[in-house]
């Protein structure tokens, strides 16, 4: 619903058993990956509501989650791709939504985290003294791979999104279908 003078959203909607069942163990997937459960928590959330954007009241009610740890994994989500933030002119809260392809969008920004691990490595690189032939051997290898890595993850998006297309039609969940 939108409230019509602010033009923000009021989703007072509540989370059955089912829906908080998924959100909880998408958070146990996401932070068996290293990741924080707050983030997986967020993230699931987004992803199984039927909303295009919430706000982070919304995000910490929902969840039952301090504004803290919102916060903190609202921030973390949008730095790495995951989330995007939302705004709405004149309202002043912040919204995040995830996009439908939020893999495919992943994907495409951790290429920006690449060429900053690159750039960082190549600096490096011009610091070393001429003797330095270990630590040289290492970042050459480091820009080597980071190099390697952003052709693969190029190679990876035009993949996923050529298989995501030809199955689009395809509402079937198969647990072991592979490309």
């Amino acid at each position: 619903m939108t409230d019509k003078q602010s033009g923000s959203r009021s989703f007072s909607g509540e989370l059955d058993d089912k829906t908080r069942t998924f959100i909880e163990d998408f958070a146990s997937s996401w932070e068996l990956a290293n990741n924080a459960r707050m983030e997986g928590r967020v993230l699931g959330l987004l992803i199984i509501v039927d909303e295009p954007y919430l706000s982070s009241a919304q995000i910490g009610q929902l969840l039952q989650a301090s504004t803290g740890a919102v916060s903190m994994a609202t921030r973390s989500l949008v730095t790495v791709g995951f989330l995007k933030r939302h705004t709405i002119p004149g309202d002043r809260a912040h919204y995040f939504r995830v996009e439908d392809d939020v893999w495919g969008t992943f994907l495409s920004g951790e290429r920006e985290y690449l060429r900053r691990m690159k750039g960082a490595i190549t600096g490096g690189l011009g610091i070393l003294d001429s003797e330095a032939a270990s630590p040289r051997t290492r970042l050459r290898n480091a820009e080597r791979y980071m190099t390697w890595l952003e052709g693969y993850h190029r190679k990876m998006l035009l993949d996923w999104e050529a298989y995501r297309d030809a199955h689009e039609n395809d509402h079937t969940t198969t647990r072991d279908e592979t490309p």
